[in-house]
């Protein structure tokens, strides 16, 4: 789909002025980052690294060098990162010209190749990343959509994801909000302007580099394996030795209940008063039944958010489609589509 230039107002501008503060609605900054903080990395010079060589002379303000260590070498990773940092270049290919990430990007930003994939997938006008972190899939939605509103509650990500987003030459296709997405939705789902948003992207909070550990609780065999990786839990691991068990038949289910801020289902509910368009990248590990409970465990009732010609369609009709996504031979994650984003569902969109 080739690129229009975009001349329509930007959504959050065309936002009554009281919904703006209702939310507490901010977008970011855009001072520099401190000059005297300190940079990790010799693939870089020792002093604040100026992005003339990399950007245009008008992005220079995006630069976030400083907010964060930029490690050049294993070295100067700490333990608990490194087989995150060992994966660097699937995450960003373009790490070692200065993508910048915090601890929590480390571990939770989607692989640049899985993120690629999810944008050709919701190929829109306009989208909201809901979680955008350090912007991997905000900088993937902006090859393919016409505009991307990007969202997170921490000022030092959403400052990364710009700098990232500008390294890879997008940042003027993105908005870059600081809120919290669950007043942002409430808000937004109560307005007019709902029906200006198409694709809402959920990639929240998993529980932590260990979210593993959360669904031991919750260990079942007998229902369909999931594919060995080489980075299983320690936990995990133990657990299937003391009971004997083959690691392909022991499965721990990943629940939604696990998600943060709010349960899956919440989540998923508030994206859907704004769009019936929905996509939620989730742990490989999800428990598929309850994946298929968020469109058939509301009495039949129809999706807010839904068009008119659709309105009448009952959930127990409407399907979900799950997407696996390897890298190589591992199995990294899921994601869910629902509404015209589900192969054969497209009629949505009318």
């Amino acid at each position: 789909m080739s690129r229009k230039r975009l001349k329509a107002k930007s959504l959050l501008y065309s936002l009554p002025q009281e919904l703006k503060e209702a939310m507490g609605l901010n977008q970011t900054s855009e001072k520099k980052a401190d000059d005297t903080s300190e940079v990790v990395g010799d693939e870089r010079p020792t002093k604040r690294r100026k992005m003339d060589n990399l950007l245009p002379p008008e992005f220079e303000k995006y630069d976030a060098t400083g907010l964060v260590p930029f490690y050049a070498n294993e070295d100067q990773v700490p333990p608990r990162l490194l087989k995150y940092y060992a994966q660097r270049r699937r995450l960003f290919s373009r790490y070692a010209e200065g993508c910048l990430l915090d601890e929590e990007g480390w571990y939770s930003v989607t692989p640049e190749l899985i993120a690629d994939q999810i944008a050709d997938r919701c190929r829109c006008d306009t989208i909201i990343d809901a979680f955008c972190g350090v912007g991997g899939n905000a900088i993937a939605f902006a090859k393919t959509c016409e505009r991307v509103i990007a969202i997170d509650n921490s000022p030092v990500r959403l400052a990364l994801a710009r700098h990232n987003a500008a390294l890879y030459g997008v940042v003027d296709r993105i908005e870059f909000v600081l809120a919290d997405f669950v007043s942002f939705a409430r808000t937004l789902g109560t307005s007019s302007t709902v029906g200006k948003v198409d694709v809402i992207f959920l990639s929240p909070p998993w529980g932590g580099i260990d979210y593993q550990v959360l669904s031991t609780s919750n260990l079942t065999l007998g229902s369909k394996a999931i594919p060995s990786t080489p980075d299983t839990g320690d936990k995990e691991q133990s657990l299937q030795k003391e009971q004997g068990t083959p690691q392909d038949e022991l499965v721990p289910q990943y629940s939604l209940a696990s998600l943060k801020p709010l349960h899956g289902k919440e989540l998923f509910s508030l994206a859907r008063q704004i769009t019936p368009h929905v996509a939620i990248y989730l742990p490989r590990n999800q428990d598929l039944n309850e994946v298929s409970d968020l469109v058939t465990g509301s009495a039949g009732a129809p999706h807010a958010g839904l068009n008119r010609s659709a309105s009448s369609l009952a959930i127990e009709d409407e399907k979900v489609e799950v997407e696996e996504e390897w890298m190589g031979n591992k199995l990294k994650a899921l994601t869910c589509y629902f509404g015209g984003l589900v192969s054969g569902q497209e009629y949505l969109w009318d």
